[in-house]
């Protein structure tokens, strides 16, 4: 008796005991890797052509003839296009967006007046007023206290994130409308 491996003469493999699961994964797990190659196997593991018309004319079905394995070339790639953006999502993202950029409006700020005032620059500015000698002039220090300056920060934050919020959802209308006459934003998509 020779011992041949199930499929490889292009037999269908013998069938799995009644109630073994296990056993019937296994042995279609064999039935594949004997047809197709192994996962990640050469161009010369896969069946020949021959072998797919001996494997047909040997009792299967027509159409369901063994495939040549598909060629691991080069990345995958997938062309796609943004047909619609939700303008209640961009809101919402545009709105956490602007917050930050808010916050970091007044954060900056705050640094800024602190390397200033520990440069002295405030103090240097209203010498020179004192020595110009316009008392009008020295009404300007008042505005760059420190409190004023916070002040001012928050204000265009908060206008910041009013517009920008705004902005983001007019956006994403605009985007909806012109995608809908030209459709929409085409990429390509590659898998590395």
């Amino acid at each position: 008796m020779s011992s041949t491996t199930p499929g490889r003469d292009g037999s269908p493999p013998p069938p799995p005991p009644p109630g073994d699961d296990r056993s019937s994964t296994q042995t279609l797990r064999r039935s594949v890797t004997d047809r197709f190659g192994a996962p990640g196997g050469h161009a010369g593991d896969a069946p020949s052509a021959g072998s797919a018309r001996s494997a047909t004319s040997a009792g299967e079905a027509p159409g369901t003839a063994a495939r040549p394995a598909p060629v691991a070339g080069g990345p995958r790639r997938v062309r796609l296009s943004v047909s619609r953006i939700d303008p209640w999502s961009a809101m919402k993202l545009s709105f956490l967006l602007s917050v930050a950029l808010g916050i970091m409006i007044v954060v900056a700020a705050a640094l800024v007046w602190f390397v200033l005032d520990s440069m002295q620059v405030f103090a240097d500015i209203e010498d020179l007023l004192v020595s110009i000698g316009s008392e009008s002039f020295l009404q300007l220090m008042d505005y760059l206290a420190f409190d004023r300056v916070m002040s001012f920060a928050t204000i265009v934050g908060v206008v910041d994130i009013l517009l920008l919020t705004a902005l983001g959802t007019i956006g994403a209308f605009l985007y909806n409308i012109v995608a809908a006459l030209v459709g929409g934003l085409h990429m390509t998509l590659t898998d590395d």
